[in-house]
């Protein structure tokens, strides 16, 4: 099944089932109670919103092998892999949908740039679980894209300009329920032009082992989503560039760069 969250043309925003080229709404919400409204728009008649506004917004770092080598090349220093996820935290008010605008500010750096990451949104409450629970408490699935200010993350221990700040973090275009991490493939383009394919689940650390780990001090609560991590490097975003994470049987997350 595929959640979204959508605005209709009078500016009503509702949830909804996405079926084709077709979007039912729901009234109320897909982590409660909810019953079909009996109305129906066309996808392209509505603008999809971030799929869920979470209550805890919780994001892994280091979490693909080639990416953590990448970044210690880089860097100049012997790759560090952890023994346990490393999980920080993440401003609802950087959230923005598919096709709405990243803002890179006037006085950001060169080293401006994308990490695509699949997404596992909590469908029920999780505290101290094992990852098999924590898998089981897994709702379903979305895109983002944790837009980094490399220069900034130098000097920003809490991450609070270089990951938070407005429109760092596009999230979507919708929830898919149902679907194999395992057989997922994720393909990031810039500007029409592939840069980066890889197994979207080779991951040191599962979505479950995250979950467990982040339950053992943390309430998940229906609707929190957590931030998988990315691999590889990631090129710098320009702007007026476009860039486009795809993940297999989710779809396709798309922005555009202005300087703002």
């Amino acid at each position: 099944m595929i959640w979204c969250r959508f605005q209709n043309k009078d500016g009503a925003i509702s949830c909804g089932i996405v079926e084709g080229d077709q979007v039912a709404a729901v009234d109320g919400s897909p982590f409660a109670e909810f019953r079909a409204s009996g109305t129906r728009f066309r996808l392209n008649e509505v603008k999809l919103l971030v799929p869920v506004i979470p209550p805890t917004f919780y994001a892994i770092g280091s979490n693909y092998r080639n990416h953590v080598e990448g970044r210690a090349k880089i860097k100049g220093t012997e790759p560090k892999f952890y023994d346990t996820p490393r999980v920080g935290y993440r401003a609802n008010s950087a959230l923005i949908a598919t096709n709405d605008t990243i803002i890179k500010p006037k006085d950001a750096g060169a080293h401006f740039e994308y990490e695509a990451e699949l997404v596992a949104v909590i469908g029920k409450r999780a505290r101290n679980v094992s990852p098999e629970d924590g898998s089981r408490a897994i709702f379903g699935w979305t895109i983002g894209n944790d837009v980094t200010e490399r220069d900034w993350q130098k000097q920003d221990p809490t991450n609070l300009r270089a990951k938070n700040a407005d429109t760092f973090k596009p999230m979507g275009p919708w929830i898919v329920t149902g679907i194999d991490t395992m057989a997922m493939t994720t393909q990031v383009r810039l500007n029409g032009k592939a840069m980066h394919t890889f197994p979207t689940g080779n991951m040191l650390f599962s979505a479950g082992q995250v979950i467990s780990a982040i339950s053992k001090y943390n309430t998940l609560w229906p609707g929190d989503v957590v931030w998988l991590g990315t691999d590889e490097v990631p090129q710098s975003l320009n702007p007026g560039d476009v860039i486009e994470i795809e993940i297999t049987r989710i779809g396709v997350l798309r922005n555009r760069v202005v300087v703002g």
